[in-house]
């Protein structure tokens, strides 16, 4: 999920917010102006109830906000990484770079979130009784009370026990103490989040057609979603075992092509090295540093009247927005980092020097020769009885053949 646009940075941590966070954000801004407010609070001006209203949604997009912040600074404290923050249609997700090292630090990661949506719902349900006791507007007490039930919800919907919701992560964590075997214990939590997004799916579909309303069909998106975001989960730790201790410098294309930032854009397009094999080109400086990462479309949209005039370097994607790596970290990291489009390359850099490029199909290739070499060592091992010792498997005779 990539931000549409970014909101600065918050504990260190880049905080985005995709165009989907605007249909949610009406929903509930009209929802509580022409729906709740005015039955609880009648006989009043329309517009005090927008305004009511528009307070009301950002303080739950910040309560959202501080959800997806508390796993996010656990989880730096627990030695992973965190990418960013992107609010979007069905909440917020914290990208991580990694994985927890162990149960422990999956279970104080994934249950920080729920904890501190259930602390907010207490003490936005502390403010509406202290609210009532000082006879403060009815409409400030309900605002107070909404919020106060929609982060116990939010708190209690996230500990079920189905990924991805961060119960799936408690689950999970669970499940890896017990077995000793991170691989299974996900196994079993994208389990559980499939068989609990169908039920919701069912259940939507149920609701619709009793009572023709819309709070069924938004019930079966909701299965929907989490049935596809368990699966790629799961799918994400299978190909994280299958990466398991690869480097990165195995899967990038080694010394690609690169355009220099003060090229124009009518030389890129017109120069043949750029047009035919490649789509994306690192971007460097007169030193030779990365500067950034230039694509074709990117250049094809420059207007035409303007492609003498402006350099690959203004239109290219800066390298602060750019996903990098070193070659020598691993590749499984890369995996929640990493979406289909020519903008989401990650360049491999040693000293601010481009050693490579990979994109999602490179490592697509990489974990498909992995399976491929598997299945071929365990079916010598079977043909002749010794498990495939003579094979000359391993990353050193697959570095030998690229």
């Amino acid at each position: 999920m990539r931000a549409t646009f970014s909101l600065g940075r918050i504990a260190g941590v880049r905080i985005g917010v995709h165009w989907s966070v605007l249909v949610i954000f009406v929903l509930i801004l009209v929802g509580l102006a022409q729906g709740r407010f005015p039955l609880v609070y009648p006989g009043h001006a329309v517009g005090l109830y927008w305004i009511a209203g528009l307070v009301t949604s950002v303080l739950f997009f910040a309560s959202l906000l501080a959800h997806e912040l508390a796993h996010a600074v656990v989880a730096r404290r627990n030695g992973v990484q965190v990418d960013d923050i992107v609010l979007w249609l069905l909440g917020g997700v914290a990208r991580l770079r990694s994985e927890a090292q162990d149960p422990g630090a999956e279970l104080r990661i994934a249950g920080v979130g729920p904890l501190v949506s259930l602390i907010l719902g207490g003490l936005f349900t502390l403010c509406t009784w202290l609210f009532l006791l000082g006879d403060v507007p009815r409409l400030i007490v309900e605002a107070a009370a909404w919020l106060a039930a929609i982060n116990v919800l939010l708190a209690v919907f996230n500990a079920i026990p189905a990924a991805p919701l961060d119960g799936g992560r408690l689950l999970r964590a669970l499940l890896w103490w017990r077995t000793g075997d991170r691989l299974r214990a996900t196994a079993g939590a994208t389990a559980a989040g499939r068989v609990f997004g169908w039920l919701l799916v069912v259940a939507g579909f149920v609701l619709f057609i009793a009572t023709r309303t819309f709070e069924g069909l938004w019930l079966a998106l909701i299965g929907w979603f989490l049935i596809a975001a368990a699966t790629a989960e799961g799918r994400e730790a299978q190909m994280r075992s299958v990466l398991a201790g690869v480097p990165v410098r195995h899967a990038m294309t080694p010394d690609p092509v690169t355009a220099q930032a003060g090229l124009t854009v009518a030389a890129f397009l017109a120069d043949p090295r750029y047009r035919y094999r490649y789509s994306a080109f690192p971007v460097t400086g007169e030193l030779g540093d990365a500067a950034g990462l230039i694509t074709l479309d990117r250049a094809r949209h420059t207007p035409e009247d303007k492609r003498e005039s402006l350099t690959v370097g203004d239109v290219m994607l800066p390298l602060a927005e750019v996903t990098t790596a070193a070659p020598d970290d691993p590749l499984a990291d890369l995996l929640p980092r990493m979406s289909a489009g020519a903008d989401n390359r990650v360049l491999v850099l040693d000293r601010h020097r481009v050693l490579g490029i990979i994109s999602s199909s490179d490592i697509g290739r990489t974990v498909s020769w992995l399976i491929a070499a598997k299945r071929h060592q365990v079916d010598r091992g079977d043909r002749d009885g010794r498990g495939g010792k003579g094979d000359r498997g391993g990353w050193g005779g697959w570095g030998q053949r690229r």
